[in-house]
């Protein structure tokens, strides 16, 4: 499904197999890393179906499709500059094989939209950060184990240092007004808000 959904953006682009087998196998790399435990392929496929719900209010769907797959290409949980570097390994990879240069620069804007997640002027960045998101609405259990995850990833943090951390992420979505931006997400605000209470008040207990 992913890898599908990889090549066929790429196929628009180039018929090189060789270059579009190399983007896909450094991509699978980068998502497959150790001491990866949330942000992984399996994040992808969870996004892209979310998105591929939304499709038809997305008016630039290649510039959503390639910031889904570049997103979180880069992520060091020891440094802030994660998705600056992941936009520009997007842009450096898109322009390779001759990506028009507004697609690039809508997927830019998407992958630097989910540093704060804060709603933008564009439909189309708002859906994708939205999706980005809709982990934190899904069911109880779901919930949790995305939590799990994103601790193992942080494990090298003990907890004195973590859960202060993890707390001030989760007091800034909820002081927003609304953790979704647009109408097709809107339907996980409650969950999400029940979800992320749950865990701050155990990373406060």
């Amino acid at each position: 499904m992913l890898q599908k959904a990889f090549m066929t953006l790429l196929q628009q682009y180039t018929g090189n197999e060789a270059l579009q087998q190399q983007y896909w196998q450094e991509l699978s790399a980068a998502y497959s890393q150790n001491g990866r435990h949330y942000h992984t392929l399996q994040h992808l496929k969870f996004m892209l179906q979310q998105l591929e719900q939304v499709k038809n209010d997305i008016s630039q769907w290649n510039a959503v499709i390639a910031a889904l797959f570049y997103h979180d290409t880069v992520y060091d949980v020891m440094k802030q500059n994660n998705e600056e570097n992941s936009a520009m390994l997007a842009a450096e990879r898109l322009a390779k094989i001759e990506v028009p240069q507004e697609t690039i620069d809508q997927c830019v804007e998407h992958i630097l939209a989910t540093k704060l997640h804060t709603i933008g002027s564009s439909t189309d960045t708002n859906l994708f950060t939205d999706a980005d998101l809709s982990i934190l609405g899904q069911p109880a259990e779901t919930y949790k184990a995305y939590a799990t995850q994103i601790r193992k990833e942080y494990a090298v943090y003990p907890d004195s240092l973590y859960n202060p951390g993890r707390a001030k992420v989760l007091q800034h979505f909820l002081a927003l007004p609304a953790i979704f931006k647009t109408t097709p997400f809107a339907r996980y605000e409650i969950q999400a808000k029940t979800n992320m209470q749950q865990e701050l008040s155990t990373l406060l207990a």
